[in-house]
């Protein structure tokens, strides 16, 4: 993964993202010039932005009263207003955890959370062409991945990619909990495409790191009794949510989905949800942060996709070394989908051809991936 130095990642010297943080840098540094405040809430702190020096500040969607708003616009400081009757914060400083999501899920169902209310805005407004809806949109998605750049910093970040089809309750999506639980436990950040399927397996792996054989056992019953998420998001996130409340202590993961596709919702065992309007944002970002490799479960269209949208700068070593790429199911690879052929073709020669690996099982994905990260390594399968 390319981490930004700290004096580039500005979040503990300038950026300021929670209330703690505001009180925090107003005891200690007496001024807030040259800072960015983003998405807090200083309607109570009326006291403190008149006392304070705010020149060269910047307040992106900080709601905070009239004359407070004044006297900090005198300092020089730049205001962006909250934007009223959103269902999301585009200046939002932090990633979104499920419980944001799907606020209002056991009242009103899946229709009624943020979720599904920004879907059905995006829907709205994305055939009008209207450069406001668009900019908001942008600047919802930088934000976000801002908020990722933080959380992932100096992480070892491995990627697990999956279709969304493969259903709870089968040996398929088991193994992805599995592959998931193994990972996390040997020390890596689990990020996935934060949708149902595979990518749900590999969340609720991660979720299960810190417990035993016995409660991943029980979640994959409790989830079986709403295997996919048609016809009833609601009973399928409600599944989750149950395992979640039964096992609150979960082990951290990332999911980075979209509203792009928003008919998929997010699976609520990531830890932190990194959600984008623009799909072409999310599957670049998701894959340049994975720097301790990808492993690839079958998977259709999409999928293949990921493969070469992860294989292209490994080739043109665009972000640096080659990152490890292991492909499960032999069969599925080279037979019904025969992308490993062509994935082989395009490495050979090439210092990419040692970070790449084919296994059948998905048992061996993690040997593999650890195999093929050890720099010594000048073999592929």
């Amino acid at each position: 993964m390319q981490t930004m130095p700290a004096h580039a990642a500005h979040h503990d010297d300038h950026e300021i993202e929670t209330i703690e943080e505001f009180d925090a840098t107003v005891s200690a540094r007496g001024t807030l010039a040259g800072f960015r405040i983003q998405a807090v809430d200083l309607t109570d702190r009326t006291r403190e932005l008149l006392a304070t020096d705010t020149a060269e500040a910047v307040f992106l969607g900080c709601p905070m009263r009239p004359e407070a708003a004044t006297k900090i616009r005198t300092d020089g400081a730049l205001v962006f207003p909250p934007v009223p009757g959103l269902p999301f914060d585009p200046y939002r400083g932090l990633l979104y955890s499920p419980d944001e999501l799907f606020a209002s899920l056991s009242d009103g169902g899946y229709e009624a959370t943020p979720d599904a209310l920004a879907y059905a805005w995006l829907q709205r407004t994305k055939a009008d062409r209207d450069v406001y809806a668009s900019m908001l949109r942008a600047v919802h998605d930088d934000s976000v991945s801002d908020a990722l750049d933080e959380l992932l910093s100096g992480a070892r970040v491995v990627g697990v990619m999956g279709g969304h089809a493969m259903a709870r309750g089968t040996e398929a999506y088991e193994g992805a909990a599995r592959l998931g639980r193994t990972l996390a436990r040997s020390g890596l950040k689990v990020a996935t495409g934060g949708g149902p399927g595979a990518m749900e397996a590999a969340n609720l792996g991660a979720y299960a790191a810190p417990y035993d054989d016995a409660m991943l056992a029980e979640s994959l019953q409790l989830l079986a009794k709403a295997p996919k998420f048609t016809p009833s998001i609601t009973d399928w996130a409600s599944a989750a949510f149950e395992v979640r409340t039964r096992w609150p202590r979960g082990g951290p993961s990332v999911g980075i989905p979209t509203w792009f596709y928003g008919h998929e919702p997010p699976n609520p065992f990531a830890s932190h949800i990194a959600k984008y309007f623009a799909n072409a944002t999310r599957e670049d970002g998701l894959l340049a942060r994975c720097g301790a490799g990808v492993v690839f479960l079958p998977g259709a269209a999409g999928t293949v996709q990921e493969i070469f949208d992860n294989a292209t700068p490994n080739y043109y070593e665009s972000r640096g070394e080659p990152t490890p790429m292991v492909l499960v199911d032999r069969a599925h690879w080279t037979e019904r989908l025969p992308t490993w052929p062509l994935l082989r073709s395009l490495a050979r020669g090439r210092s990419m051809e040692a970070r790449i690996a084919l296994v059948d099982r998905i048992e061996e994905a993690p040997e593999a991936l650890a195999r093929l990260g050890d720099r010594s390594n000048t073999s592929s399968d």
